[in-house]
């Protein structure tokens, strides 16, 4: 069964979050030879993924994995509440696993940020 954990994000803002994922034993999950991938849509039942994250291994021994998303991709997510998930794929095997999931609250920006500003 997947971990589960809520994130939030602020629109606009660049984001960047590092997750420690764990087996069904509670031990730290062994990510050598995995790659991760994540996505957050409206809901479970939506075919268009709102936000595709920069998923990536952080530290593969203790199953640190770190989500992004740079603020030009977040300026363009509405405000409001979506699903995300994480799986994991060996790449040996090929084996996909869900390890962690949660709802994803974006929260309304005002001030947008341009080069301009600098």
């Amino acid at each position: 069964m997947a971990g589960y954990q809520d994130l939030f994000l602020n629109q606009g803002e660049t984001f960047t979050t590092q997750m420690n994922l764990n087996d069904s034993n509670g031990a730290p999950y062994n990510l050598t030879d995995f790659i991760v991938l994540s996505s957050a849509k409206k809901s479970y039942y939506t075919n268009t993924i709102s936000l595709m994250f920069n998923a990536s291994i952080y530290d593969a021994n203790n199953g640190v994995i770190q989500l992004s998303a740079n603020s030009s991709v977040t300026s363009n997510v509405s405000a409001g509440k979506y699903v995300y998930d994480v799986i994991v794929r060996e790449n040996n095997s090929g084996t996909i696993t869900r390890v962690l999931e949660g709802q994803l609250i974006v929260s309304p920006g005002v001030t947008g940020i341009t080069t301009s500003y600098y």
